[in-house]
């Protein structure tokens, strides 16, 4: 039997806003948040196997190599819609932080789903993939567009943005990780985002956007409270000159927003240093810089 291998990079996020709208009767969030896919990747590559069942393992960052990886629930779950009896050798290379805010799990999925769908022509439709992504998991969806985008309903509703600036980031996980189910339990609003779409519609749509008028996370008080080194960070980035900083998803990652990315690299190396986490210097990711590569 011919093997057929393919591979691809799986891309982090940053939520460069997120403010939380309502609370669904399923106990889900309702948000809107504008999310852009980074320049830090984890690496993924799948063959055809010649035996039964999904074996996956992984480098970098330590996650669980069974069922319990969003990898290998996409990989049987892509499967089974498909009506297909094969074994997979999947392998993972993890450099995206585990649990810190960044939707590496997501995005390891989304890509599994991509690759499984190039590796069997197209076995599944666009809405059919991204059907079996909102299943898998809220941010899914976003990670199988792969551009800037405006999210709301759980994450999951998308409208593309069209031009984003060519902004620089530095990203510092400390060493924690944080459960995004406890996040939203101990949310409290009192009183929820009116009217946040039309808002970000509108700061969107002038010649330059103003990075002081859409840095906000609702959820971003319950981590700080509980680990102020989320305040830490943010004073740090911007003494180094970034010119807003802001925790991304649940935390704890936080991200500093500079002008360029040459910017960004050269303050990070004032941060280094500081023994705050793990230092990362990105800008916003393209998919064309990360095609399905065949051997």
């Amino acid at each position: 039997m011919k093997l057929s291998t393919l591979k691809t990079q799986a891309p982090a996020k940053l939520n460069i806003r997120l403010k939380v709208t309502g609370r669904r009767a399923d106990g889900y969030h309702e948000l809107v948040s504008i999310m852009i896919p980074v320049s830090l990747c984890d690496s993924l590559e799948i063959t055809v196997a010649d035996h039964k069942g999904i074996d996956l393992t992984c480098d970098g960052f330590f996650v669980p190599g069974d069922e319990n990886n969003l990898v290998v629930k996409a990989a049987s779950s892509f499967l089974a819609r498909a009506g297909l009896q094969k074994g997979l050798d999947i392998r993972l290379i993890k450099r995206i932080p585990v649990a810190a805010g960044m939707g590496g799990g997501s995005s390891d999925a989304a890509a599994t789903l991509l690759l499984l769908n190039a590796l069997w022509a197209g076995a599944l439709s666009s809405e059919a993939l991204h059907d079996l992504g909102r299943q898998i998991g809220a941010d899914v969806p976003f990670f199988l567009y792969g551009k800037p985008a405006l999210a709301r309903g759980i994450g999951d509703i998308l409208e593309p943005i069209e031009t984003w600036p060519e902004w620089g980031y530095i990203v510092v996980t400390p060493p924690l990780q944080i459960s995004t189910s406890w996040v939203y339990r101990n949310l409290e609003l009192k009183e929820l985002t009116r009217d946040e779409w039309n808002y970000i519609k509108s700061t969107l749509g002038g010649y330059s956007i103003a990075i002081s008028k859409i840095l906000e996370n609702d959820l971003e008080t319950v981590t700080s409270a509980s680990f102020p080194i989320i305040d830490t960070i943010k004073k740090t980035l911007l003494d180094v000159g970034a010119e807003g900083a802001l925790m991304t998803g649940s935390g704890p990652s936080v991200f500093g927003v500079f002008r360029s990315l040459k910017q960004a690299a050269l303050a990070s190396k004032d941060l280094i240093s500081q023994g705050l986490g793990d230092v990362f210097v990105v800008t916003t990711w393209k998919p064309e810089e990360s095609l399905v590569i065949g051997h």
